[in-house]
This record gives structure tokens, C-alpha cells and sequence, in this order.
């Protein structure tokens, strides 16, 4: 197997390709951190705190998120990329494993994050759509940006991360669905989304209401997961599995609650688009001739450096420099101005002749660029604009002439750029880079075995009930395997993908919700929970997790549920500005049916259902105090009398 794997390591690291792929991967994997982070900020008392503004441990917690977020930012931005990466691989770690966030607020896609910030350390993210190429152009001796080729990566930076994070996922993912009964039935997809608590606010009902269609869909997945391991690569099949994967994952943002779940694993699918649609996307998109041709002083340090940074952005290629000493006489448009004049501003002659100097010819710059036209126009309104002409007057003014050799130079960029973990893997001699490779193959090797652990562990040792525990020798294998993969899904990611099956569902007969008693003595409902018993917004994501995986299971936990009240009470009585000793609240209840079985228009039915009052939390002197440990009881003895039953068709 090793060397099935060093075998195809090799051919796949000989094959280039273009970075454009691996750029936009890296800045969506940025955009999703830091809304992640801005939910953790917007959140930061419920999930962080032991009691919401009462009991305050972490108070910390704000500033280290803000300096996630900032790191979130440079990935974004691709700059500093490597110990961007390194921060927010060490704050996943550290947040996931040191606070409430995992134990009580897992969001789901935490250890799948987790991987993905694992192999963005050995991924070229600093190749495209990045700054720092910027500041590895400006840090050497300067050539014309149509000198620089087009930096390209290899294949299996591609091909690597797809493999585990998605191929992996997906193939122990399907194993643990092959046991449960609503997936065996093709009904997989369809009964998360008749679950009030899981749905997005768009009514999908009139899908979920096309049993074949539905049946087809959970049949597909199955079929898609086990099979994408094996023939994702295919180039044939890879456009099939392209857009059934962005289907799926996309169907699960928009009509589930889990909405950064799909999110962070539609950013793979990034990878894998194939390297002609990118060039078919770009030719498309870029027009066929220069929308402003630009003349600069090729004499001019800061002219140069400014024509670089510009090609950078203008990533529609809509900007074309030419230096003025060669081509301003061939350019009708400028033939009446002197080269002395032309030397002193940076002209611009759009397609229609019209000439543009100065400040206007950096507006003309930002509106002909497309997608920064914004600040184009802000610079176009009086007053910014008096203000931007007089700072440019300034700086171009007072600027030196001098042949554009090491002036052009930015100092200490190289110098403070980190070489990546690629650049040492992989852009090395070739004797160094035949080590290299054999070491990622044993890399390879061991995180094929550790995903092995967790798929036999869990996936048919757990789920076919094999007791381990007379046996001396299997009770420590089990022991071992347990400790592995508790090391496996803090590191790498790797762990069980059991989600949505047969054990969170079966049982779910009930929804909590939540209301109070308001100043005027009327009933009004916390804003948590509506009275249809969906999860308003933003309580999706991990505050989704805390109360529909963890407070309202099949088999309700009192002393969680109740601790999970006392935060969600705790943390809107100051939202709402509401007097907690004063306030008392209200457990309601409904039926809701969750089978394996087709029924037509459930969602609807789980919706409508009628609420009644379980029990009664209050604080006293910032003490919680709950009385449902005996309704709860008294409600499981009777609820087989009177709770209604669902039958098949």
C-alpha cells in the first residue's frame, strides 16, 4: 500500500497546474472563519460564559476572537499566509478543545474546519489571488508585469486535501447510514428536513412533498458517497460529482439551519473544478481589448511599483500599462501633449479617445476594474475628491526620477516573507524532493490508517453491537483505537461522520419552546424559538446544535436541558433588558414525528402542531430554579396514552 501510494504521490506532484484553484480556496476557507467568528463574537456570552452575563470566566474570550478575526483577514487577504494559517489552525485547536464551544455548542463542521486549516499549511495558498505574490514581485529588481509568468502548483495540492477531507468523509459517512432505517428507505434527506428545528425559514415543503423525487435524491447520495473516493479524480466523471456535490451542499445551506456545515464543504468543491473552466471562465470574462490604457514614467520607481500593484488586482485584465517614453507617440489622443508634461501624471486614454490625468486617471483605474468601481465613485464626490487630488499632488510631485533598477525594490520584503511548508516540500532539489515525497507517502499512510481506526471502530464495530469488553485483549485494542481517535479528530479532523441518523432521530417526539411573562402580564415568546417551533435566525449553526442535538433529544437529559435553559433564559433577560427575578418563564411542548417512513406533508404537520405548558423555570437572586425533573417524568408515563402515532400510507 505504501508504495501504491509513493507511486501515485509522484506522478501527481510531475503534473502542473495553475494556483488559480488553490487561491480561491483559501480566500472562501478566510470568509468562512470570519463569519464563524463574528457569530462566536455575536454569541460570545451565551457560548462562553458559565451563566450569561452573570457569571463571566472567560473574559478573555472577545480579544483572542478578534485576533482570530484578524487572522481570518490575512488569510482573505493572503497575506502573511503561512503564519495566518499557523494562528488559526492553533485557535481552532485551542477553542475547540479548551472552552464550551465543542462540548456544548458543537457546530458540526468543527473538526472538518480543523482538517481543512491542517492541509492549508502545506497548500500553495500564496500563489494566487494573494498579496504576498504582490510583495515577491515588488521585493525583487523590477520587470514588466507581462514578464512575470503565471505561477503554477502541483496537482496534488489539488488532489490531496479532496482525497481526506472530502473522499474519506464521505465513504464513513455512507457506511453509517447503511444502518439506518429512513436511509435504507432513500429517506435520508428528506426527514431532516421535515424537522422544525432543522429548517432553514424557507418552506421547502413543496418539494419535500415528491416522494420519488425525495427517494431518488437519499438514494443518490448514498450511491455519490461511497463511489466519490474511488472516481472523483476521473476527469470524465469529476463534472458529475462536481455539481451533484454542489447540489447537495448547497441544498443543505439553503434549506437547513446548518448553513456553515454547507458552507465549509462547498469550498472544496473549488478544487475540484476542472483547469479548463477556469480558462474558459477567464476568457469569458475578460474583455478582448484594454477598457483604459494607462501610460506611466518607466523611469519612475513608484510609477512602477504602482503599475504592478494595479496588474495584481485588475484580475478581469481590464488595465493595460504602457511606459509613455515608448508608446505616448503612438497614441493620437496624447500626440499634442509634451513627453515632459506626460512624464509629470499618469494619463489614461479610455476606448472611446478620452484622456485622463492625475487622480482621474486612478478613478478611471477603479471603475474600469469592475468589482471596486465603489470607491471610483466615492473618490468622484466633491470634497473626497479635492482631498485625494491634493494627497496625490503631493506625493507625485515630490517624487525622484531615477532608472528603475534596485530603486524598485521594496526592502525587507523578502525578508519578512516565510517561506511555506510547500515552497520546502516540494520547490526543492530533486534528491531532497524524492525524500520529501516518501515522507509525505508515510504521511499519507498513517492518516489512511487513522481513518481506517475510526471508520471500523465506529462505522461496523459500534454499529453492529460487538462487545468488547470480555475479552482482555480486544478491551485494549478498543482503548487504544479510543485513544487514537481522540488524537486523530483533534489534530487532523478525522472523526466519525454519523450525522442525521437513526439514533438522533428516532423518539424525537417532542419540541421545547419558550416564552415569558412581559411587563403588561401577557404571554410573549423568548425570541428563540417561534410558535411554529422553528430555530430563529441568528440561533443557527452551533446555537442550532446546543438546543436541537444536545438540550431536545430522543431521550432528554434533565440536568443538561436545564442548564442549557438556564443559559438561553439568563442570556435574552439582558438582551430584552428583562428583570430576572421578576420574569418567570414557560416550557411549552408539542408533539412532532420524526419516521422512517414516508408521509406526505410532514413538515406542515410538525409546524401546526398545538403547544401546551410542561413546567416553569424563575431566578432568585441570580439562582436558577427549574421544576421540570417531575414534569418531565410526569410527561414520559403519559405521553403513550395520549401522544398521537403516525402510521405509513
Amino acid at each position: 500500500m505504501y508504495h501504491f501510494i509513493y507511486t501515485k504521490i509522484y506522478q501527481l506532484h510531475t503534473k502542473p497546474a495553475p494556483a488559480t484553484g488553490i487561491g480561491l480556496f483559501r480566500l472562501f476557507y478566510g470568509m468562512v472563519l470570519f463569519q464563524e467568528i463574528c457569530f462566536l463574537l455575536y454569541f460570545n456570552h451565551l457560548i462562553f460564559d458559565p451563566t450569561p452575563y452573570i457569571d463571566v470566566e472567560f473574559p478573555l474570550i472577545p480579544f483572542f476572537l478578534c485576533l482570530w478575526a484578524i487572522a481570518a483577514l490575512f488569510i482573505i487577504a493572503g497575506y502573511q499566509c503561512q503564519y495566518a494559517l499557523i494562528v488559526s489552525y492553533i485557535f481552532w485547536i485551542v477553542f475547540v478543545q479548551f472552552t464550551p464551544m465543542q462540548r456544548d455548542f458543537d457546530g458540526g463542521f468543527d473538526a472538518f474546519m480543523t482538517g481543512a486549516g491542517f492541509f492549508l499549511l502545506f497548500m500553495p495558498t500564496d500563489k494566487a489571488f494573494a498579496i504576498d505574490q504582490l510583495r515577491l514581485k515588488l521585493s525583487t529588481p523590477f520587470r514588466h508585469y507581462s514578464q512575470h509568468q503565471k505561477p503554477t502548483v502541483s496537482i496534488l495540492s489539488y488532489h490531496l486535501p479532496i482525497l481526506i477531507c472530502l473522499g474519506f468523509l464521505y465513504f464513513d459517512s455512507a457506511i453509517h447510514k447503511l444502518f439506518a432505517e429512513h436511509w435504507r428507505n432513500g429517506l435520508g434527506a428528506w426527514l431532516p428536513s421535515t424537522q422544525p428545528y432543522y429548517v432553514s425559514a424557507i418552506n421547502m415543503s413543496w418539494l419535500l412533498n415528491q416522494e420519488v423525487l425525495q427517494k431518488m435524491i437519499g438514494y443518490t447520495i448514498i450511491i455519490f458517497q461511497f463511489s466519490f473516493l474511488f472516481l472523483f479524480s476521473n476527469r470524465h466523471l469529476r463534472p458529475i460529482y462536481l455539481f451533484i456535490g454542489i447540489g447537495l451542499h448547497l441544498g443543505i445551506t439553503i434549506s437547513l439551519n446548518i448553513y456553515p456545515f454547507g458552507l465549509s464543504m462547498l469550498i472544496f468543491y473549488i478544487l475540484l473544478v476542472p483547469f479548463s473552466w477556469w480558462r474558459c471562465l477567464a476568457k469569458t470574462l475578460r474583455p478582448t481589448q484594454p477598457l483604459l490604457l494607462v501610460y506611466y514614467d518607466k523611469d519612475c520607481p513608484l510609477c512602477n511599483r504602482t503599475a504592478l500593484t494595479v496588474n495584481h488586482f485588475d484580475i478581469f485584465k481590464c488595465i493595460e500599462f504602457k511606459d509613455a517614453q515608448t508608446f505616448s507617440n503612438k497614441q493620437p489622443a496624447l500626440s499634442s501633449i509634451p513627453l515632459n508634461t506626460l512624464l509629470t501624471d499618469l494619463y489614461a486614454v479610455d476606448e472611446n479617445g478620452k484622456v485622463y490625468s492625475g487622480i482621474n486617471t486612478y478613478i478611471r483605474i477603479l471603475i474600469k476594474m469592475r468589482y471596486p468601481f465603489l470607491f471610483g465613485w466615492l473618490m468622484s464626490i466633491p470634497g473626497i475628491y479635492h482631498l485625494t487630488k491634493t494627497i496625490y499632488r503631493n506625493i507625485a510631485d515630490n517624487r525622484q526620477r531615477t532608472p528603475c533598477n534596485q530603486d524598485c525594490i521594496i526592502p525587507n520584503t523578502t525578508q519578512c516573507k516565510l517561506p511555506t511548508f510547500y515552497d520546502r516540500l516540494f520547490e526543492t532539489d530533486n534528491p531532497r524532493l524524492r525524500k520529501n515525497l516518501k515522507t509525505l507517502s508515510k504521511a499519507l499512510f498513517i492518516i489512511c490508517i487513522l481513518q481506517i481506526n475510526s471508520s471500523l471502530h465506529y462505522g461496523l464495530l459500534y454499529r453492529l453491537n460487538v462487545d468488547t469488553r470480555n475479552n482482555p485483549m480486544t478491551l485494549t485494542l478498543t482503548q487504544a483505537s479510543n485513544s487514537i481517535l481522540l488524537l486523530s479528530h483533534s489534530f487532523i479532523g478525522i472523526t466519525p461522520h454519523a450525522l442525521y441518523l437513526h439514533d438522533h432521530f428516532e423518539g424525537y417526539d417532542s419540541l421545547l419552546a419558550i416564552t415569558y411573562t412581559n411587563n403588561e402580564g401577557d404571554e410573549a415568546w423568548l425570541p428563540f424559538i417561534n410558535q411554529e417551533g422553528r430555530i430563529l435566525a441568528p440561533h443557527w449553526g452551533r446555537v442550532h446544535s446546543m438546543w436541537a442535538n444536545i438540550a431536545v433529544t430522543p431521550n432528554i437529559d434533565v440536568i443538561r436541558l436545564n442548564k442549557l435553559i438556564m443559559k438561553i433564559t439568563a442570556y435574552w433577560s439582558h438582551r430584552l433588558e428583562l428583570n430576572l427575578d421578576d420574569t418567570v418563564f414557560t416550557i411549552k411542548i408539542k408533539t412532532n414525528s420524526a419516521p422512517s417512513f414516508w408521509v406526505y406533508d410532514l413538515l406542515n404537520q410538525n409546524l401546526s402542531g398545538e403547544w401546551s405548558n410542561l413546567g416553569t423555570v424563575h431566578w432568585k437572586h441570580q439562582q436558577f430554579h427549574s421544576n421540570l425533573s417531575q414534569m418531565l417524568l410526569n410527561h414520559a408515563s403519559l405521553k403513550s396514552s395520549y401522544w398521537p402515532t403516525v402510521t405509513p400510507e
